[in-house]
């Protein structure tokens, strides 16, 4: 007979029985995660051989006043006094609610709730986005890069440039291809830096044939290490309208200069109708119609977003004919930050003198009309399968509500814009959105919060998981991360459940 008794540890030590690991489902990557540990995610965790979901649910509360922000004022601790979770002073976001992958479970979430004195219902959940991005708007003159050129991130290419829009430029980054389409270098890369942007984190981009910048959600932009400052008062055309009444008392003429509409004021309509005299100057460009120029260069980092450095490299000449010795020129930028006074001499050539104080002043108002310029992050996403499969067994009835205006849509608690056509593709601007409210999942793709409002009886049309509606002490006894807190001001424009955004009302 054998001997089966097991032989003693090495040395004397005691042997060490392996941790026990568990599978988390809530992604696909499906993680085995040990005792004590987090996923790849870092938002579920193995806490005593159970999985557990370790991000706070977030609960807004409506303030009292309005002007108030997202700013956490409660902790986990915060006493429940009994009332319906979604009354018209409390509404449960999706933040650190989870996900409902693979698909076919309903949301971690159905919250009961009142509308003025109507039964209704919140589905929350956190969706897995592949098919998302970030649309960036990005408020300067300067010339970034050209459109469609690469957008890189950590050398990997995230996005490109878009369309310039007006006194901002744009640049579209993500989507499913970068996400997915390309090498697992540049997936991750894509997935990281959309997380930060979500998340209001500031990002280095450099764009090939272009700048580098930093980008921040809600901070100016810093375009090749210079903090941008203004936003462009208007086009070089829009300028000299809104002041030429001002500037026609104390100038002959004046050119702002544009990388889209350089304006003349003498040419101008605007200069027309006050009566201001041919000065007798040719400008370089493409003249479109009277006193508005089209390419009077390249774009660049120089004056009014063009590579100009000398403003009198766009005159080709002032007309014996018509200008005369002393004419009294201002040549300014969009954003009043390059600026020069000049007078002709005897041979009609514009001669540098210091601005005299009326002048200085009306460049100072030029500077005094441009707004801070910013970077805004908008992330865009498609919502589909799980997030639909969550809310209904028949998905399509809940794109078809959504369109038919009876379910609201919402973001961490933020008004979202629904695309038309097919499906439900939104856009949300992360800074109405709570911090933090993204995460991710290395597959790879952003998890981002999404809500569903509507009547219960319309829940129950559509086929929701009615059995898996709850009230306020089921949902904080099954937040496993606690609950956050968090102050939102009563602006009727801002609060996620009011009567006006759903089109019954109108019945």
């Amino acid at each position: 007979m054998s001997d089966t008794t097991a032989p003693p540890p090495v040395s004397g030590r005691p042997r060490r029985e392996k941790p026990e690991k568990i599978r988390c489902d809530a992604c696909p990557v499906l993680c085995y995660i040990a005792e004590g540990r987090a996923g790849a995610c870092d938002r579920y965790a193995n806490v005593d051989g159970i999985l557990t979901r370790v991000d706070p649910l977030v609960i807004l509360d409506r303030m009292a006043s309005d002007g108030g922000e997202l700013v956490s004022f409660l902790d986990n601790g915060r006493d429940w006094g009994g009332e319906i979770v979604n009354t018209s002073d409390r509404f449960v976001t999706a933040v650190g609610a989870g996900t409902t992958y693979p698909d076919y479970k309903p949301a971690p979430f159905i919250v009961s709730s009142q509308m003025d004195g109507i039964d209704m219902v919140t589905v929350v959940t956190e969706g897995i986005f592949s098919y998302c991005g970030v649309k960036l708007k990005i408020d300067t003159d300067r010339h970034l890069g050209p459109e469609t050129a690469s957008v890189r991130y950590n050398g990997e290419v995230v996005g490109h440039v878009s369309t310039a829009e007006y006194g901002s430029q744009m640049m579209s980054l993500g989507g499913v291809h970068h996400l997915t389409g390309g090498s697992k270098k540049e997936g991750r890369a894509t997935c990281e830096a959309l997380l930060h942007l979500c998340n209001r984190q500031a990002v280095d981009l450099t764009v090939d044939d272009g700048v580098s910048l930093v980008v921040e959600a809600g901070k100016p932009p810093v375009i090749d290490g210079e903090r941008e400052e203004r936003m462009r008062v208007g086009c070089g055309s829009a300028a000299i309208g809104m002041f030429a009444q001002q500037w026609f008392r104390h100038l002959d003429e004046v050119v702002v200069v544009d990388d889209h509409i350089t304006g003349v004021l003498s040419e101008h309509q605007a200069g027309k109708l006050l009566d201001v005299p041919p000065t007798g100057i040719r400008i370089k460009g493409h003249k479109s119609t009277p006193g508005r120029y089209f390419r009077v260069a390249e774009p660049g980092q120089g004056w009014g977003g063009t590579d100009i450095v000398d403003p009198l490299s766009i005159i080709d000449r002032f007309d014996a004919k018509t200008a005369w010795p002393g004419l009294r020129m201002l040549m300014v930028s969009t954003t009043g930050d390059h600026a020069a006074y000049y007078e002709l001499d005897a041979d009609l050539r514009p001669v540098p003198i210091p601005m005299p104080d009326p002048v200085a002043a009306s460049v100072a108002r030029v500077q005094e009309n441009c707004e801070p310029a910013l970077c805004s992050v908008v992330f865009i996403g498609g919502a589909g399968g799980s997030l639909r499969a969550g809310v209904t067994e028949n998905p399509v009835k809940l794109t078809r509500s959504v369109r038919e205006t009876l379910t609201h849509v919402t973001s961490g608690g933020a008004e979202v814009y629904i695309w038309p056509g097919g499906g439900i593709t939104y856009m949300v601007d992360v800074m109405q959105m709570p911090e933090n409210s993204f995460g991710y999942v290395p597959t790879p793709a952003l998890v981002a919060p999404i809500e569903f409002t509507l009547r219960l009886s319309d829940y129950a049309a559509l086929g929701g998981h009615m059995e898996s509606v709850r009230a306020l002490d089921d949902v904080t006894g099954v937040a496993q991360g606690g609950l956050r807190h968090l102050g939102r001001a009563s602006d009727p424009a801002r609060w996620p459940v009011l009567p006006h955004r759903f089109g019954w009302t109108a019945e």
